[in-house]
């Protein structure tokens, strides 16, 4: 069955990033994939987290940075990085900030995510 999606819903995060899911737990209904466009501002960082996801990103302006257990990863405009699920990782942004496309499989949830702070 074909269901258009008409709008996000903002997700509220602290730090000024700006989450808005199309497709997934909260706006869609869907527990086996998330969909989500953000915006992070310049110097916007997260704690670690260690999901319990796969997480595959299209990061369309700026840089997201992705530390982990390799080292780090710097992954610009126009370029994607994929993470494993039970892999720790922490994300933040270049000087320039960020906006990238997320999508998590199954969907995202903040008990899935498994932050360290």
């Amino acid at each position: 069955m074909v269901r258009r999606i008409d709008s996000a819903t903002r997700i509220p995060v602290p730090g000024g990033k700006v989450i808005d899911e199309y497709v997934g737990r909260v706006n869609s209904g869907d527990a086996g994939v998330s969909i989500a466009h953000m915006k992070a501002p310049a110097g916007w960082d997260e704690p670690a987290q260690t999901p319990e996801f796969a997480e595959y990103t299209v990061v369309l302006s700026g840089t997201v940075v992705v530390e982990h257990a390799g080292g780090t990863t710097e992954v610009r405009a126009g370029q994607a990085f994929a993470c494993e699920p039970g892999e720790k990782v922490r994300y933040s942004c270049g000087p320039e900030g960020a906006e990238y496309v997320a999508v998590c499989l199954p969907a995202f949830s903040p008990e899935t995510a498994r932050r360290d702070g």
